[in-house]
């Protein structure tokens, strides 16, 4: 790749609560003790999102007082995979999908299964 998309943090953070607008309201109803924030980088190479917490098919009665669970959208690993913004923001969208798809219990396989 020759061209690496500059994007300001602010922009980037818009395109996440977009394509967390695309998420149906029956799903997002779903979701329960979540954060998601957008980091620059991430703890390891490689990683365009994170998912750590308790997916909700885990959790049972002792399930309470916890801290909410995290959904990491990293910025410059996905601007520095994309070539324009179109691409910024198909990637990000598949980004946030994968990682709340984690929340709801979903691991990579059957998410790789589904096409995603």
């Amino acid at each position: 790749m020759t061209n690496v998309i500059e994007m300001s943090r602010q922009r980037f953070e818009e395109l996440v609560a977009e394509a967390l607008d695309t998420i149906p309201p029956d799903l997002t109803r779903l979701m329960d003790n979540v954060v998601v924030v957008v980091v620059d980088d991430p703890p390891e190479p490689d990683l365009l999102g994170l998912y750590t917490g308790i997916p909700l098919t885990e959790r049972g009665d002792w399930y309470a007082g916890v801290l909410p669970d995290r959904i990491e959208i990293y910025r410059n690993p996905i601007c520095q995979i994309c070539e324009t913004e179109e691409e910024v923001v198909e990637e990000v969208q598949i980004t946030v999908v994968h990682e709340i798809a984690h929340h709801f219990g979903i691991d990579d396989q059957r998410l790789h299964e589904l096409g995603w």
